[in-house]
């Protein structure tokens, strides 16, 4: 492989390396024992309530799916996370979504979780499964649903039912991805009722498991509507979907036999055009990814240099920098990623001692933060990404845009619209990991997730909001004090100290990444020493979708 190698300068390893691996550390282990309870779903009762049906939990199903000796990138686990405690909790959102390798092919797989209040749908269930099924659309992904739910949760069918990104619009994907060619399969391994009925009929092939059952509405329902008795197996059971409704196309004995016919179906699926984008034999990067931990700090005060975290991520460590010696506040350049050709925005979170524009004198730009020269420098660089048809990989540690008079008389506004529009017009696949703090527009410009990226990832580490937690907590706490001066009451210095570490510690919480990623915004937490295989991952998704629109920028402020 050819190409310019970055030189890390990581050697001996320093009482700061050691300080910043350990943190990560503890962080990690945190965030992977939350992982492990999690996985638990409803708990061992719920499991063994399942296995006494002669079912498998949705995680052993998925198990055996996959391919041997291959992994499941779960996406969303933490959906739902400290969410409907009132009613128990809803681990994962009841419901379990993620890539896989099934006969060689990747696969999306959404998977209710009947140990989770029967697999009933939660809002965030719904949300969480459309999440899924838009990352199929927007990457032509086949998809296999395992279904085994009771349907909607009725305490809360006000905020599952109604809106654009409720229940409905899983049927509505269904039918959208039938329409462009998305391969979908069903397997009905359990219950199947009310609306939710749709979601199997409304796929390319379906299959149901002995003792399923699969109808607009139970026993009870029906004899409380029309007086009419029946059992559920006469109503929607499997063998009278398959002799007589004519519903089903495979009946099953029992999982282990579906699974196995799953497989056999997605073995002879045929393979549609793929990706323009460059790919080769992928090459590991010439560093240790574990080296990682120690590199990056998380203390928004420290520096590090981003292009070490980069060469542990890209193959052979080779990154071809566009403009290095011009704003240097954001790093911008060409690499591979599991041989995928990328171009990577990323924020150097080193202070860069530079010449400041028109007066040629020396001035210190803060890491992290971005500049008029960066902004211009992005903006241009992603422009040229899709020019040339080059999927783009954002890196995030971001403090926002710069402030001050001299930013402003430089154009910093004008400059970070123009980035603004290039992210946000750009026609190739955009993927974001937020490895540190992701504040205000600075979010925004990296392609934060209302600017359509395939995926976000986060690392532990991960910090987004409007502002800084100290930065937010100070200016709340400034508005409270007025506002109790207006109202004739003064506070000490005690008091004011003790609202500021109150407001503070509210703010924090809702800037973990484990709050993002119960709500979506963050489609997993990863680990960053498996940064490069996530990104992979991704990468060969996207590579799925051949269609590329025409790219256009509008008005584009110079």
């Amino acid at each position: 492989m050819s190409g310019t190698k970055i030189e890390t300068r990581v050697g001996a390893k320093s009482a700061d390396f050691e300080k910043n691996a350990r943190q990560m550390v503890d962080r990690l282990t945190e965030i992977k024992n939350e992982e492990q309870r999690i996985c638990q779903g409803g708990g061992a009762k719920a499991i063994e309530s399942q296995h006494k049906k002669g079912r498998m939990t949705a995680r052993e199903r998925i198990a055996k799916l996959i391919d041997p000796k291959s992994e499941f990138f779960e996406l969303g686990l933490y959906a739902a996370y400290e969410m409907y405690e009132e009613w128990g909790g809803a681990p994962a959102a009841g419901t379990i979504t993620g890539l896989a390798r099934v006969s060689g092919r990747q696969v999306m797989i959404i998977a209710n979780d009947a140990t989770v209040k029967a697999g009933a749908f939660f809002p965030m269930t719904a949300k969480k499964v459309i999440r899924a099924q838009n990352i199929a659309i927007e990457n032509h992904i086949p998809t296999i649903y395992l279904v085994d739910s009771a349907g909607v949760f009725l305490p809360l069918q006000e905020d599952v039912f109604p809106d654009t990104d409720d229940f409905g619009r899983v049927f509505r994907n269904n039918a959208v991805m039938s329409a462009m060619g998305i391969p979908q399969i069903t397997a009905i391994m359990g219950m199947c009722v009310a609306g939710g009925a749709y979601l199997p009929v409304m796929c390319d092939k379906i299959l149901m498991t002995e003792g399923s059952g699969l109808f607009l509405a139970g026993p009870a329902l029906v004899q409380a509507a029309i007086g009419q008795k029946t059992s559920a197996e006469e109503l929607g059971g499997a063998q009278m979907h398959a002799q007589i409704s004519g519903t089903i196309d495979f009946r099953e004995p029992d999982d282990a036999a579906c699974i196995k016919r799953l497989r056999a179906l997605v073995d002879k699926m045929g393979h549609g055009p793929t990706a323009p984008f460059d790919h080769k034999t992928p090459a590991p990067p010439a560093y240790p990814a574990e080296d990682i931990y120690g590199i990056f700090s998380a203390s928004p005060g420290k520096q590090y240099d981003m292009r070490e975290i980069i060469a542990r991520i890209v193959d052979g460590s080779q990154f071809e920098e566009y403009r290095a010696e011009y704003g240097q506040t954001l790093l911008c350049g060409y690499a591979r990623i599991g041989g995928w050709a990328v171009g990577i925005v990323a924020n150097q979170k080193k202070n860069v001692s530079t010449l400041a524009p028109g007066s040629g004198d020396k001035r210190i730009e803060f890491g992290g933060v971005i500049y008029t020269e960066s902004a211009d420098k992005a903006a241009r660089f992603i422009l040229d990404c899709n020019q040339n048809l080059v999927p783009l990989v954002f890196l995030h540690d971001v403090n926002g845009f710069m402030v001050g008079k001299e930013a402003e008389w430089s154009g910093i506004i004008r400059a970070g619209a123009k980035m603004v529009n290039a992210v946000a017009n750009s026609v190739v696949p955009k993927i974001a990991v937020i490895c540190g703090g992701s504040f205000g527009a600075g979010h925004y410009a990296m392609c934060g997730k209302a600017y359509d990226p395939r995926f976000v990832f986060a690392w532990p580490t991960a910090r987004y909001a409007v502002m800084s937690g100290d930065s937010a907590a100070g200016t709340l706490v400034e508005i409270k004090i007025k506002q109790l001066e207006r109202e004739g009451k003064k506070l000490s210095d005690a008091e004011k100290k003790e609202l500021h570490e109150s407001i503070r510690k509210t703010y924090e919480h809702q800037t973990d990444p484990r709050y993002a990623a119960a709500r979506l915004w963050v489609d997993a937490i990863i680990d960053p020493a498996h940064t490069r295989e996530a990104l992979s991952e991704a990468l060969d998704a996207a590579a799925l979708n051949p269609k590329i629109a025409e790219f256009k920028t509008g008005v584009l402020q110079t």
